[in-house]
């Protein structure tokens, strides 16, 4: 899946939903490859209790969502819980 590029600005702050529509955090910070660019995580932090309950890395306190499970970004970022383990 390729999505639009954007700068992190645009996704910083943005909530973090499941396509369940289930909440998981807001977007704090993006980690990405500094040589190429590729996007690596979104770092979420203020956990929902949903969110905190996720079997999903996590540093500094907040999970590390996987470019990979990411489906779609607007309102939202809506990401695919089964593409997050």
């Amino acid at each position: 899946m390729t999505l639009e590029k954007r700068p992190s600005k645009e996704i910083v702050g943005k909530l973090v939903v499941t396509k369940e529509g289930k909440r998981v955090g807001a977007v704090t910070d993006v980690s990405f490859e500094a040589r190429t660019g590729e996007l690596i995580h979104l770092l979420v932090s203020s956990a929902t209790p949903y969110g905190s309950s996720l079997n999903v890395e996590s540093r500094d306190g907040s999970l590390l969502i996987p470019y990979s499970a990411i489906l779609a970004i607007g309102d939202f970022v809506v990401v695919s819980e089964e593409d997050m383990r």
